[in-house]
């Protein structure tokens, strides 16, 4: 992983400066238990449903954001993913300019259309937008176009970081919104008027929407898809992706830098000579959704960054029609450094399988710090 990439994460240099005054690491918290709240009230998922109706179409346009140059993998993917699944939408992915999207920490991909070319072919706009975690969150043509698609009607939906972004356009200003746990301090600090809203994992208020950190994108494209078809088409893509339920709840005072977390951190940095490079098989048909948890939490540890490879350059085409370049052009890879197939467990599963090999490779902290980035509860964590 290049020093470009962990400045940009932010987390490594957030642990790091410090050090030089080593008495920062005693004053972090020692633990961090995660507690299952309690059940939302009908009446609050009635209301988050409603604020998520398709505005527009009977059967609703999702466009997918993207910035060329670095978005993230998993906002960007699951989504997709999830939602061509259901089959309840029209979604394409999109770009700010011509060219592959360059996905962080890991894979490229091939939009649909550049932001100009799908204005001229729905000059009306998208039902739903919806915005990922971008390497700028000031982008003027980023900026420009989702303030112009909420002109139109869409329902601006910001996934994890995302939320930094859509602050940048002004349209979280007097709503009530959540974001990552690692940027809600500066996010709340530089956006006072934002109105934040703790332990939900969604907040949908007046046509815009907020999740918190990476793995809430699956809970809220499901909850997207009861919005659109109901709870029963719901349960069945839940069922499908192999997520027994979902909804809004979450312990946000789980998710913190705690001093566990900020010495592997420094550890793994540190450790820059013992870095691994693993290969992920990159295969026509592969689902997006575990390919995206998979390269993303693999590529989290600081001990490892996965790099998909095929055997030819060619583009791959996704179980859902996404087209990805193999970063590496080779037949196989070192039997000791190849991560195991995507796809042999349902997407729902392949963070926690992934999660595991991370703990078997690299010990239970280098897990646990991969699962806080991606603000992900560890089943045997909650208490």
């Amino acid at each position: 992983m290049t020093w470009r990439l962990l400045a940009w994460s932010g987390i490594a240099v957030a642990a790091l400066v410090p050090i030089i005054g080593g008495i920062w690491l005693f004053t972090l918290p020692a633990t961090s238990a995660f507690r299952l709240p309690p059940p939302i009230a009908k009446a609050e998922q009635d209301a988050t449903l409603a604020a998520l109706t398709p505005p527009k179409r009977s059967r609703p346009l999702i466009a997918m954001l993207g910035i060329n140059d670095m978005t993230e993998t998993t906002d960007y993917l699951m989504p997709y993913g999830i939602l061509k699944r259901a089959d309840v939408a029209d979604v394409v992915t999109l770009a700010t300019g011509p060219g592959p999207v360059a996905l962080f920490p890991v894979l490229k991909v091939e939009p649909d259309a550049t932001i100009a070319a799908f204005d001229t072919a729905h000059p009306d706009g998208a039902d739903y937008v919806i915005v990922p975690a971008m390497s700028r969150d000031d982008d003027p043509a980023v900026m420009q176009w989702i303030r112009q698609q909420a002109e139109k009607g869409a329902v601006i939906v910001a996934v994890c970081a995302g939320a930094k972004v859509l602050a940048s356009t002004g349209l979280l200003d007097g709503r009530h919104a959540t974001t990552h746990w690692f940027y809600l301090k500066n996010w709340r600090n530089k956006h006072p008027e934002i109105r934040y809203v703790a332990d939900r994992r969604i907040v949908a208020d007046r046509g815009v929407a907020t999740t918190t950190g990476i793995s809430a994108s699956m809970p809220m494209s499901l909850t997207l898809i009861e919005a659109i078809a109901g709870r029963t088409r719901a349960e069945a893509v839940a069922r499908e992706i192999g997520l027994p339920g979902w909804d809004a709840r979450h312990d946000s005072n789980a998710f913190k830098f705690t001093r566990p977390f900020a010495l592997t951190a420094i550890r793994n940095t540190l450790a820059f000579w013992n870095r691994e490079q693993l290969g992920l098989a990159l295969a026509p048909g592969v689902d997006e959704v575990s390919l995206a948890l998979v390269a993303d939490s693999w590529s989290r540890t600081y001990r490892s960054h996965a790099v998909t490879f095929a055997a030819t350059g060619d583009v791959v085409t996704t179980r859902n029609g996404l087209r990805v370049y193999p970063q590496v052009v080779a037949p196989d890879w070192s039997a000791d450094r190849l991560l195991p197939a995507v796809g042999t467990a349902p997407p729902a599963q392949a963070l926690d399988r992934a999660l595991a090999g991370i703990e078997t490779r690299y010990g239970r902290d280098t897990a646990d710090f991969v699962a806080m980035q991606l603000e992900y509860p560890r089943a045997d964590a909650v208490q």
